[in-house]
């Protein structure tokens, strides 16, 4: 295989592969997750509708050909908050393609702050549904706040929960459980989406096609510990299986004890 496309990693749960370099703000009390104006409100609708949407529906099609499998398993929840995990693939494209699944339904993804640290970029993508991970504790409640009114809300909260970004892997990572306490605590369908990677019939490059599953509840009759760990499990072992349909591996990842095996 070409040399440029391969990538020796040492740890999958904390190696990031992102091409982009910056140095991310601090999320304290001063930051604000939830503006409540009217022009505030109207910038949402402006950027997210008018202008991401129809980019993310476009490049989503262009770029990756993509096609989405099994969508019709959230239809029954479309009027619901729910949460969708998926694995992470793209540096951009994962905040594009979700917007294809039940397109209807407005989103928020929860992010690195490096999302909103941006020069220019970051003042835009809390309008696009930026939703950043906390560095204190203050912030952390603000936090948990607004994901609780989105939900209330019956919108789509996307959480990414190997948490770095490893471009066109076709495997899933190992995850904490810690993300899926949310919906646990606001007792709200879990979904997932897995990304994979497939020929195409004029192209080397591969397509994505998605595969959309669930939902998925926790065993109300174990501790809440023992029901994050129950739920991760199911949405983990689902998306395991559903990486087995890539059949194309654009670029090879090879841990560096394997090297010379």
């Amino acid at each position: 295989m070409d040399k440029r496309k391969v990538i020796y990693y040492n740890d999958e749960l904390n190696d990031e592969f992102s091409l982009a370099q910056i140095t991310p703000r601090v999320i304290d009390k001063n930051y604000v997750y939830d503006h409540k104006s009217l022009f505030k409100r109207f910038t949402r609708f402006f950027w997210y509708r008018i202008v991401f949407f129809p980019i993310a529906i476009l490049h989503s099609k262009i770029k990756f050909h993509h096609k989405i499998i099994n969508q019709k398993v959230i239809k029954p929840y479309k009027k619901n908050g729910y949460f969708m995990y998926g694995n992470h693939t793209q540096d951009i494209g994962d905040a594009f393609l979700p917007q294809r699944i039940n397109k209807g339904k407005s989103k928020y993804i929860i992010v690195h702050p490096n999302n909103v640290s941006m020069p220019v970029l970051g003042k835009l993508t809390p309008s696009l549904g930026a939703i950043p991970l906390p560095d204190d504790m203050v912030a952390y409640k603000n936090f948990i706040k607004v994901i609780e009114k989105r939900i209330n809300q019956k919108k789509c909260v996307i959480i990414y929960p190997e948490a770095h970004i490893w471009p066109f892997y076709t495997g899933i990572r190992p995850f904490a459980d810690t993300s899926f306490q949310y919906p646990i605590k606001l007792d709200v369908p879990t979904f997932c989406f897995t990304n994979t990677y497939q020929k195409r019939r004029f192209s080397k490059k591969p397509r994505i096609v998605t595969y959309v599953d669930g939902p998925f509840f926790p065993n109300k009759e174990l501790s809440f510990k023992e029901q994050r760990a129950d739920l991760r499990n199911q949405v983990y072992n689902c998306m395991c299986k559903r990486a087995e349909n890539s059949n194309v591996q654009w670029i090879q990842y090879i841990k560096k004890e394997e090297e010379n095996d």
